[in-house]
Parts: C-alpha cells; sequence; structure tokens
C-alpha cells in the first residue's frame, strides 16, 4: 500500500464512520473503482482506530462525566448512560463474532453493498420524514439504548452504515436530528474499542508501517472534521443530502458491475 493509498482509505474512513453514508461500505468500494488490492477486514479496523481517536478527542469531556458518574453508581440518568452504552453495544458485539466470516467474504461483495446502500437509504429516509424531533439526550431510557444497540448491529452488512442506522433509529424514537447523533457517536466507542481489541492480536509487528500510521492519522483527521461537520449540518438540516448522496453511489456501483 502507498501512501496516497493510505490517506485515501483513512479520509473514506474518517468520513463515512460518522456521516451516514456506510464507512465499511466505502473501504471496500474505493478500491473497488481504483483496482486497488483491499486490505481486508483487520486493516478495517486498524483505520477505526483512527476515527475512535476522533471520537475520544472530541467528546472527551462527555467521556469523563460518563465514565465518573457510572463508576460512583449514580442512580439518576447521568450515573446509569455508561451501562446503557456498554449494554448496547452487546448486540453489535456478537453480530460482529458471529458473522465475521460473512463480513470478509458475502458482505464485501460490490452488488451487495449496492442493494444494501438502497434498502437502508429508504428507512434513513422514512425516519427522517417522521421524525418528531422532540427529545434531546437526557430523555434516554434502557429500552430506548438497546433499540438503538440493535439498530447499530445491522452495520455489519456494508452499505448499512452504523451512523445511519443509530441515527434512523433514534429519529424513530423522537428524538431531534442533532441528538441522535450525539447518541450515535458515543454508542461508537466501545464498539470501535471491543473490534480493535479483537483484531490487534492479530496484526503482526512488520504491517504497522509507514502507509498505515499515515491511514491512522487521515482517519482521525478527517473523523474529528465529519464529527463537527454532522453535528452543525444537523442543527438546521435533515438527512435528505445523505439519501442522495447513497443512492447515487449505489448507481455508480451497479453499473460497473454489470456493464
Amino acid at each position: 500500500m502507498t501512501y496516497f493509498q493510505a490517506v485515501v482509505l483513512g479520509f473514506l474512513q474518517g468520513l463515512g464512520e460518522f456521516l451516514p453514508i456506510s464507512s465499511s461500505a466505502h473501504l471496500v468500494i474505493g478500491p473497488y473503482f481504483f483496482n486497488w488490492h483491499y486490505q481486508g477486514l483487520r486493516y478495517d479496523v486498524m483505520l477505526h482506530l483512527g476515527t475512535l481517536l476522533a471520537i475520544v478527542v472530541y467528546f472527551w469531556k462527555d467521556w469523563v462525566r460518563i465514565i465518573s458518574d457510572g463508576l460512583r453508581r449514580r442512580k439518576d440518568r447521568e450515573g446509569r448512560f455508561l451501562w446503557y452504552v456498554l449494554l448496547a453495544t452487546i448486540p453489535g458485539a456478537l453480530a460482529g463474532y458471529f458473522l465475521e466470516e460473512k463480513a470478509e467474504t458475502v458482505f464485501r461483495e460490490p452488488y451487495v453493498i449496492a442493494f444494501s446502500l438502497i434498502l437502508f437509504s429508504a428507512v434513513i429516509f422514512l425516519a427522517d420524514r417522521l421524525a418528531r424531533n422532540q427529545k434531546e439526550l437526557e430523555a434516554l431510557n434502557l429500552v430506548e439504548i438497546l433499540l438503538i444497540g440493535l439498530a447499530q448491529s445491522l452495520a455489519i452488512v456494508p452499505g448499512a452504515s452504523r451512523s445511519g442506522m443509530t441515527i434512523m433509529m433514534a429519529l424513530f424514537l423522537g428524538y431531534r436530528r442533532q441528538a441522535a447523533a450525539r447518541i450515535s457517536f458515543l454508542l461508537a466507542t466501545p464498539l470501535i474499542i471491543g473490534a480493535a481489541l479483537l483484531e490487534l492480536p492479530k496484526i503482526a509487528l512488520a504491517e504497522v508501517n509507514g502507509p498505515f500510521l499515515a491511514g491512522f492519522l487521515s482517519s482521525a483527521f478527517f473523523g474529528f472534521l465529519s464529527i463537527k461537520f454532522l453535528l452543525s449540518f444537523l442543527k438546521t438540516r435533515n438527512l435528505v443530502p445523505f439519501v442522495v448522496y447513497r443512492l447515487a453511489l449505489a448507481l455508480l456501483i451497479l453499473l460497473k458491475y454489470f456493464f
């Protein structure tokens, strides 16, 4: 892998992880369009470490408060939020564990990604149209966070989008768009940590080279920018532009695949 390829993949991961356009789809489709060698799921997970750094840096104050309140066993909503997030991570972790082989093979087929982009675009559009935009993050309860966690598990299929699925479910539950995005970002943190802990032992030290570090830094930088952008964007805008982009990408994939 060249430095240029690593930076491009980091860019795709950084934007795709937090915008509802599916980072995993872009990490497969990018090399597919450019005729690059696909580096595999383990390298994708390593790029996720860059976006993990972006989340931690952007939300470090939130996480200090969440962990502090959770460990002090506060009985209010803030004290329970840490445990809510950890419980909500379980469905995604189970999906990753049991479907890892399909995630590296069947789910990576371009036509599967294209149809996934189309299908889940319809779901995201419906959630956005029906959004009541009433509830803030503080209203979150156990049942709702588990439903959002179940939605997050769908992201094992490239094209679904982890952020897209979690934001979609939060919108169906009545949350404001910006609050839904914050929930999505916070819920991503333990899942990415867990995936990285599973994959790190499989990475040979020789693989941690210059391009790897370039991809990591690129992913972190563009991930931070995409968090900042989406939170600002959703103050006044809806998800329709992302739905349009997803459908356009699906069309390009199908044209290349069949023609």
